[in-house]
């Protein structure tokens, strides 16, 4: 059994850097959503995309040509935050700002 899911990706997938995409427009907007609760798969696995997310990276609706990813980095305090945009700014990834809140009943 593998130590880690690392194990398990194939020589090629590992050495491969995937491509990120970029949004259709450059403007910061500030879009809510909500993650559900999979019984099935008995994981916070659902995360629903808005229609302003779609209309920002159209490549999303050809579900037939590509295998999207996603990638995501924790970073525990501001600096270290600051240090890995830093690294971002030369690769021209430019991130999304993603929190997880409660939503007050």
């Amino acid at each position: 059994m593998a130590k880690n899911s690392r194990e398990v990706i194939s020589e090629k997938e590992a050495t491969e850097e995937p491509r990120f995409l970029a949004p259709r427009q450059e403007v910061l907007q500030k879009i809510k959503g909500k993650l559900s609760y999979s019984e099935g798969d008995q994981a916070w696995s659902m995360l629903r995309l808005k229609k302003e997310i779609l209309q920002k990276f159209p490549q999303l609706k050809d579900k037939s040509s590509a295998k999207f990813i996603y990638e995501m980095h924790l970073c525990s305090n501001y600096e270290d935050f600051k240090k890995h945009i830093a690294e971002l700014e030369k690769t021209k990834i430019v991130p999304i700002l993603f929190h997880i809140g409660i939503e007050e009943k």
